[in-house]
């Protein structure tokens, strides 16, 4: 039987407070004996990425992310993208007509980022790059990989600049949730595969002398003032369309962009790249705002000298992508 004394009441209540106190610092001693997430997966990628740099800031210093420069040959001198103020320089070198070539970073380069990565006691490595049918910078990767102790899984991204950036910001926030490498890779390769880059240069030849397209397709533009619509597909740059203008290339671009991205129905991310006219880029990106006014503004960034170095003067690059995966503060675009 209950006890109805009310002289009772008090202990009772008393006693039942004490056992709720109990029972709270219980559960906030079991809270704090639960440790943040740990990260036990690095990642690596490239300065094809094209990665925002007050977004990489906030995340090199615990080696979460590493990004390797990729080197460039002005003429006779080399630059390390990311080390050197090199976009001027290169921009005056194209106007010149000097030359300007691209190389891979070497397996050392990885090696090292990979080693420095299992001192700091993550258990391994997600190397995110640049695709493998416009550089060996993969191979590199798998070189070195090979070398070191700690587990390395290397994801080939068939694609670049923002397209490869949005990849490894998607496998930072896998990675940052506590994923495993299996799945931060396929966190990369998924962004990857889903991104889309769509581009007008104003000249095919930087691309020819590269040996980004054949000698045939850039004839094919000078001879006939195509401004040709090209494309990322396969991890190799293709063309779309044909078009006689530089005003109606760019008009289709925006066409193009604005109907992938009215097709994506759980959200998409936009980034204009450019390299020497940001004006036209802005002023690109408002259109876009414009015709898609549920998609947020669009990332405008100058393209990494190791790209603009083939593209050349003049391009416009829109990438479109699916919304992040997660709202963590590793996965904003910033």
């Amino acid at each position: 039987m209950p006890n109805r004394d009310p002289a009772a009441w008090p202990w009772i209540r008393s006693r039942l407070a004490a056992v709720r106190a109990k029972q709270d610092a219980a559960r906030r001693d079991s809270a704090a004996a639960r440790p943040d997430v740990v990260v036990r997966t690095a990642v690596v990628t490239d300065s094809a990425a094209a990665l925002p740099a007050d977004w990489t800031a906030g995340l090199s210093g615990d080696g979460r992310l590493t990004v390797i420069p990729m080197p460039v040959m002005v003429g006779d001198e080399i630059y390390g993208e990311g080390e050197d103020d090199i976009s001027e320089t290169i921009a005056l070198a194209l106007a010149s007509g000097t030359s300007v070539k691209t190389s891979r970073p070497s397996p050392g380069q990885f090696e090292q980022a990979y080693l420095a990565a299992q001192r700091r006691g993550f258990e391994s490595v997600v190397s995110v790059h640049i695709s493998g049918g416009l550089s060996g910078t993969a191979d590199a990767a798998r070189l070195a990989a090979a070398r070191v102790g700690i587990h390395v899984e290397v994801v080939d991204s068939a694609t670049v600049g923002m397209a490869l950036g949005m990849a490894v910001q998607e496998s930072v926030r896998a990675a940052s949730e506590g994923a495993g490498a299996g799945a931060v890779a396929a966190a990369a390769a998924g962004q990857a595969a889903s991104t889309k880059v769509y581009f007008y240069v104003p000249s095919l030849e930087q691309l020819r002398r590269g040996g980004r397209i054949g000698a045939a397709a850039s004839l094919w533009g000078t001879m006939l003032a195509i401004k040709p619509i090209l494309a990322v597909d396969g991890g190799k740059i293709v063309p779309l369309e044909k078009v006689r203008s530089a005003a109606r290339a760019v008009a289709r671009l925006e066409e193009i962009v604005a109907a992938d991205a009215s097709a994506r129905p759980d959200g998409v991310r936009l980034a204009v790249h450019h390299f020497g006219n940001p004006v036209e880029a802005e002023s690109l990106a408002g259109r876009l705002a414009a015709a898609l006014p549920h998609c947020p503004p669009a990332q405008i960034s100058s393209l990494p000298a190791v790209l603009a170095a083939h593209a050349g003067l003049g391009v416009l690059a829109v990438i479109v992508g699916d919304g992040m995966g997660g709202n963590s503060d590793a996965g904003d675009a910033g």
